[in-house]
């Protein structure tokens, strides 16, 4: 009998380092881009159900509401929850190619790549904000069609709040997708989640003189700190009586005192870094 010498090859791991990670997160944040970029029915679908309650929904209410909004076009009202929403919606299902990737086994490849988790929780988030973003940057082209200005100054904030938002959203998303093994449950719970988060943040309703409870609920919401700072932006740019600026866009109180614009902006970015911290315990947790 012959003794049969089982060769070892020596496999190498490069040891971890800053630029490797981020590297990592170039990576994930552009497969992200490119699967998005590559998916043109994905875009056109996830612009339908915000520009159908901004021209179907608004231009339905418009005889109704111009009784409360002093004459201004209620489709300009909604303007800034529209762009909430359009952001949301994308940001949203963004997190969902995680649970994509879990069921096809592409998930776990990422999961034993000599890299930390972190960075392609941060990837991932990165790429469902970009895309996100990008999709809020076509709501605010429609800006003249509904009566708001394109003021440099007003593209700006918006801009700037909407990414913010996208990031915030897409950890949310990316949050509760590390634990989720079905597309369906996530799906099911997004849905659930996503109309009480807009409907509740004033999108369509100023937000003074609410019932009590619906009060408290408004300020829990955490999409209510991103539309409001869009709604004063937006009413900076418009020639309105100053009864009608308070009672469409009297922003956001607590106990008494406006929470200003800049607040409003730490409060959603505070909230993303948070659910980005949760996520990364969650696929470190993970198989």
């Amino acid at each position: 009998m012959t003794a049969t010498t089982a060769t070892v090859i020596e496999v190498r791991v490069p040891p971890r380092s800053a630029v490797g990670e981020l590297r990592a997160i170039k990576i994930v944040w552009e497969r992200e881009v490119v699967r998005f970029a590559s998916d043109r029915l994905r875009m056109i679908s996830s612009l339908v159900q915000p520009l159908l309650f901004l021209f179907v929904l608004g231009t339905g209410l418009s005889r109704v509401a111009d009784a409360g909004t002093g004459g201004l076009d209620f489709r300009t009202f909604l303007y800034p929850g529209i762009l909430a929403m359009a952001v949301m919606f994308t940001a949203m299902f963004s997190a969902a190619s995680i649970v994509w990737d879990r069921e096809f086994g592409f998930l776990r490849e990422m999961l034993v790549a000599p890299i930390r988790r972190s960075s392609i929780v941060i990837g991932k988030c990165l790429g469902g904000a970009t895309v996100a973003t990008f999709q809020g940057v076509i709501v605010i082209a429609l800006a003249g069609v509904v009566g708001v200005p394109y003021a440099p100054s007003l593209i700006l904030e918006v801009f700037g709040m909407l990414a913010l938002l996208a990031y915030t959203l897409t950890a949310f998303g990316v949050m509760v997708a590390a634990r989720i093994r079905q597309m369906q449950s996530f799906m099911a719970l997004t849905q659930m989640l996503i109309m009480p988060l807009f409907f509740l943040s004033g999108a369509i309703f100023p937000v003074s003189g609410l019932p009590a409870w619906l009060t408290v609920l408004n300020r829990i919401d955490p999409l209510t700190y991103a539309v409001d700072p869009i709604r004063r932006a937006v009413f900076a740019q418009l020639d309105l009586s100053q009864q009608v600026r308070h009672r469409l866009a009297p922003g956001v109180t607590w106990l008494g005192w406006q929470v200003p614009s800049l607040l409003c902006a730490g409060v959603v970015a505070a909230l993303g870094v948070a659910m980005t911290a949760v996520a990364i315990v969650e696929f470190n947790q993970s198989d």
